[in-house]
């Protein structure tokens, strides 16, 4: 899968992730049947639209809220993800398995 053609598939899938939600890395490469988790999360870095598109939703598969290259970095992500309810405590999600979005 080329690079532009997995960002765009990766941004589309983002779009579908519910407010109050969080995925994985690991599980939008399971949906688009690849595993290059790491190409994922360089799409979301390279997300052109964020946070309409919403990168900031995405963390790791231990429930830490991982990276992120918007303006503001991690705080701000932290920051967007309390803002939809999601509880943030040592950059970790609370109630991981409760808030987090299956495919």
């Amino acid at each position: 899968m080329k690079e532009n053609n997995l960002n765009e598939k990766v941004w589309q899938l983002m779009k579908k992730i519910p407010r109050g939600r969080v995925t994985t890395y690991g599980m939008i490469g399971r949906k688009l049947r690849t595993k290059a988790y790491r190409a994922v999360g360089q799409a979301c870095k390279k997300n052109p639209y964020a946070p309409h598109v919403p990168c900031h939703r995405i963390v790791e598969s231990n429930g830490k809220v991982g990276n992120y290259s918007g303006r503001g970095g991690v705080a701000r992500k932290i920051e967007l993800l309390k803002k939809e309810g999601i509880k943030v405590k040592d950059k970790r999600v609370e109630n991981f398995e409760k808030v987090l979005y299956k495919f």
